[in-house]
């Protein structure tokens, strides 16, 4: 294909990109890329140039680049139904065939599967289902959502409030009210370094203690989180936490919400992080991994407890005022068939699992003792290095000095590989497809120590 000269410009003066510096965008002081192909964990741009994305597009591709079994089965229900709604009771082959595969893989509590296109719209949608299934209850004051700082469940209005990140509140008027926030399970970003782990999750857990009492638990609805901290920096929780923390929420009738964006569909190297951690949660969500992003689609999946509420509902009140033009769609729907059926195929959670103890301990070995870096983390196929400017007392660099988007930009100008410079902290971010092979950490981690030298010094 002949490369269009003025893509770059029509780019600058026409696109809107998210997550950007629009202002260095427009003028040409940032760098922009065209993307044309990718296969594996590699994708090319339109000068030639052959990337190894070590963060799977947005934590997404994890069945990996160009795999024609699940682009084929988009191609074919384009052509047969491109497609149709799902209301009042309508639906496809595809829509049906997915929801049951998704039950199959879910917790054995799970009853029901509600589909979006995006991690944001189906948390959207759980908080609704929250406040109606309350209504329902007859609990109309009992509608707070608590979340955790650093914690990422999207960027709408209500999901924006969710997100405990700075970026995603300040200049838009949120959080909203209605959405609180509690500890991050952080033990390496503690505010006290004598406390131990357990003395940390001990510490959580008062914290969530305290809101709940200060608030009143007949306020509260629910508990939403990630079993692992995703863009808030890459953090596993602390040995107990989990446990800890579900035993509160059962004590006060909190429901949980589980955001398996992320983790969902063996990124952590089990089919989902609620079975990896032991969780009961009473909705899950769901997105990224469902398709491997070769098309949108989320998804909330619905407790049993929470299901027959909903029920209740619709006998009482007509059917529900609830719903999304592109709900369900076949094309998206195929898409996420076909992606389950190469995850099981070619046993990518089972290398998920495998490569990434492999990467982490790799990363470990050859960074661990660098005097900038200050911890080394990650479960399955999730890692992240996160960089101090003293060690030995745990200080952090001023984030002025952008340390973490240095040593990213480096690994890619040096090294042609891509990992995530996570928005709040200098921490870099790995999510490599499940396909990732050994020798290609091998590349990630030899790359990863270059930039660092480069940046911070042998």
């Amino acid at each position: 294909m002949l490369k269009n000269d003025q893509l770059d410009q029509w780019d600058r003066e026409n696109f809107f990109h998210p997550s950007t510096h629009l202002a260095h965008h427009a003028r040409g002081d940032s760098a922009n890329r065209v993307i044309k192909t990718a296969s594996g964990v590699y994708i090319e741009d339109r000068e030639g140039q052959k990337l190894l994305d070590a963060f799977a597009g947005l934590y997404c591709v994890n069945a990996g680049y160009g795999r024609t079994e699940i682009s084929d089965a988009i191609a074919a229900q384009a052509q047969e139904l491109a497609y149709y709604h799902s209301y009042v009771g309508h639906g496809t082959e595809a829509s049906i065939t997915l929801s049951k595969m998704i039950l199959d893989r879910a917790p054995a509590n799970m009853s029901k599967v509600y589909f979006g296109l995006g991690g944001s719209d189906a948390n959207e949608t759980n908080v609704k289902l929250i406040w109606y299934y309350n209504n329902i209850l007859g609990r109309p004051e009992k509608k707070k959502i608590i979340s955790r700082w650093r914690g990422y469940h999207g960027s709408g209005l209500v999901t924006g409030s969710l997100t405990g990140l700075d970026l995603f509140h300040k200049k838009f008027d949120l959080p909203l009210a209605h959405i609180l926030h509690t500890e991050a399970p952080d033990y390496f970003r503690r505010a006290d370094l004598r406390q131990s782990e357990a003395e940390f999750v001990a510490h959580c857990v008062t914290r969530l203690e305290e809101m709940i009492a200060r608030e009143g638990a007949d306020t509260i609805a629910a508990f939403i989180a990630e079993p692992v901290l995703g863009t808030g920096g890459i953090v596993p929780p602390p040995a107990g936490y989990w446990p800890a923390m579900q035993a509160v929420l059962k004590k006060h009738d909190i429901l949980l919400v589980v955001d398996e964006v992320v983790t969902g569909f063996g990124r952590l190297g089990s089919m989902f992080g609620s079975d990896h951690y032991g969780l009961e949660a009473d909705i899950i969500t769901i997105a990224k991994g469902l398709t491997s992003a070769y098309a949108p689609l989320s998804g909330s999946i619905i407790g049993e407890k929470i299901w027959q509420v909903l029920e209740q509902g619709t006998d009482e009140n007509g059917p529900i005022g609830h719903g999304w033009t592109y709900s369900a769609h076949p094309i998206c729907a195929a898409a996420g068939v076909a992606n389950l059926k190469v995850i099981d195929a070619l046993d990518l959670m089972r290398n998920a699992r495998e490569v990434g103890t492999y990467l982490k301990g790799a990363l470990a070995e050859a960074l661990g003792d660098h005097p900038h870096v200050g911890d080394v983390r990650g479960e399955g196929l999730l890692c992240a290095v996160e960089f101090v400017k003293d060690k030995d007392d745990r200080i952090f660099f001023d984030p002025a000095e952008k340390i973490g988007p240095q040593i990213s930009a480096a690994l890619l100008a040096q090294s042609q590989v891509i990992a995530r410079a996570i928005p709040q902290g200098d921490i870099l971010g790995f999510a490599p497809p499940f396909c990732l092979t050994r020798a290609e950490a091998d590349i990630v981690v030899a790359a990863t120590v270059q930039a660092v030298g480069a940046v911070l010094g042998e």
